[in-house]
């Protein structure tokens, strides 16, 4: 009698079961919220008028298009006060058109106009080029930029020696910086970078300032002559002409440029002595 042929056994490696703690957690990326809330929008311009009426309808003199990518389609936007959307081709019925107004360069619109809201705050293609949406975090960033860059500007200056910042003053207070004695200077430029901090950088970084002041030091101190009609600059000594001030062009401008070519380098060494 034929003997039965026994199945081999097959041996598996056992497997290790993940434990939901060591399982790769997946996050749904959730969309922004639209938020209900009142809403401030604001001109840009400097100059608010009483009153400006904004485009609150498409039209041939003001286009009120949005691009929907989804679609690949432009939609056309309006603005009626008895409807829930601001998008014309999901409107219904007959319309109420409403006008956008901003009184002294504000708009308030309460969070009960949702579609207006909603026109202006995602729609509206003057939004961030004539208005803005008030928003108290974007204006907090402002100020803490703002504060840095105070703050960058005050080191700058107390680390200016007493010849920068005494080029940069000139720049704002003329020849008056002449007469002033190191502690008036050192305090004003202190004061020159709370108030101008972005301009008091710029000037720091730019050699001609320096220049610009060593040509104006060396004509107060008589090494050096302008001419009554601002075009020639001349030795005092012996009035030997150094330089031609080209058309158009600031005197001590014209000179900073000068020191810069190798005849001007000389000259300048030659000043500096004269200093020393």
């Amino acid at each position: 009698m034929a003997k039965k042929a026994t199945a081999k056994k097959v041996e598996v490696a056992p497997q290790e079961i993940q434990q939901p703690s060591q399982m790769v957690k997946t996050h749904k990326v959730e969309k922004p919220k639209w938020e209900m809330k009142n809403r401030v929008y604001l001109l840009k311009s400097q100059y608010t008028p009483l009153t400006y009426t904004m485009p609150s309808r498409h039209s041939q003199r003001s286009a009120l298009l949005w691009f929907d990518k989804s679609t690949g389609t432009q939609r056309e936007l309006r603005y009626a006060t008895n409807q829930n959307s601001p998008f014309v081709d999901e409107q219904k019925g007959e319309v109420t058109l409403g006008r956008v107004i901003f009184r002294d360069g504000k708009l308030l619109v309460p969070k009960e106009y949702q579609n207006l809201q909603k026109l202006m705050s995602l729609y509206h293609p003057s939004l961030n080029v004539k208005y803005y949406e008030y928003s108290k975090v974007a204006v907090a960033e402002d100020q803490l930029i703002n504060m840095e860059l105070e703050v960058d500007a005050m080191i700058a200056a107390r680390e200016m020696d007493i010849d920068q910042m005494e080029a940069i003053l000139r720049v704002e207070l003329g020849s008056e910086v002449s007469n002033m004695t190191s502690k008036e200077i050192k305090k004003d430029i202190l004061l020159f970078a709370k108030n101008n901090p972005d301009l008091l950088l710029e000037l720091a970084n730019d050699e001609n300032v320096m220049l610009r002041n060593f040509a104006i030091k060396a004509t107060e101190e008589g090494h050096i002559s302008l001419s009554p009609d601002q075009r020639t600059f001349t030795w005092t000594t012996n009035n030997r002409k150094l330089m031609t001030v080209p058309f158009d062009e600031h005197p001590y401008s014209a000179m900073a440029a000068f020191f810069k070519t190798d005849e001007g380098m000389e000259i300048y060494k030659s000043l500096e002595k004269k200093f020393s």
